[in-house]
């Protein structure tokens, strides 16, 4: 048996040991994990949110990232996204100037922890889903507006859910 050394990103990667994951949207506020993107936007007020609090007991933990849900699978949007109107930017939170992502990233350059996110290949709320060309390009700018609005990102997460029979280029 052929035993291989992981590779330098691979090692870089389990010397981090331990991340925490911060799942947290508009199905927070509807008492659900999963919804169909039907929950209103104003519905989402998170009047008292902060996002120091949470990056510091992750660290607190002995975690050295965190990972946020930037948008789950009803769609809704943590950050002012130019691809939908489901988005923090539609939400009385901070008078639609929120961005629960930008917290999240200041909260992890202050604590010296790494930040990754997860952005679900899933949207039930945008009209586009069914059309797999027009989806992939607004997945895409989704992808953009986060890699390159938020500092460096030392992870990103990705799921198949909503995905049977699907193929993204």
């Amino acid at each position: 048996m052929t035993h291989l050394a992981p590779t330098s990103a691979q090692l870089r990667w389990q010397l981090l040991e331990f991340g925490a994951f911060i799942h947290f949207g508009i199905n927070t506020f509807a008492g659900k994990e999963w919804s169909d993107g039907t929950i209103p936007a104003s519905t989402f007020n998170p009047s008292e949110l902060d996002a120091g609090s949470w990056v510091r007991a992750a660290k607190e933990a002995g975690a050295r990232y965190v990972i946020l849900t930037a948008k789950h699978h009803d769609g809704f949007c943590l950050w002012p996204t130019a691809t939908t109107d489901y988005s923090v930017a539609s939400s009385p939170w901070r008078g639609g100037t929120g961005d629960v992502v930008r917290d999240v990233a200041e909260a992890c350059a202050n604590q010296g922890i790494g930040l990754g996110l997860y952005l679900s290949p899933w949207d039930r709320n945008a009209d586009c889903y069914s059309d797999p060309a027009a989806y992939d390009d607004f997945y895409v700018q989704q992808l953009t507006e986060l890699c390159t609005s938020y500092g460096p990102l030392m992870e990103w997460w990705f799921d198949g859910a909503g995905s049977v029979g699907r193929e993204y280029d």
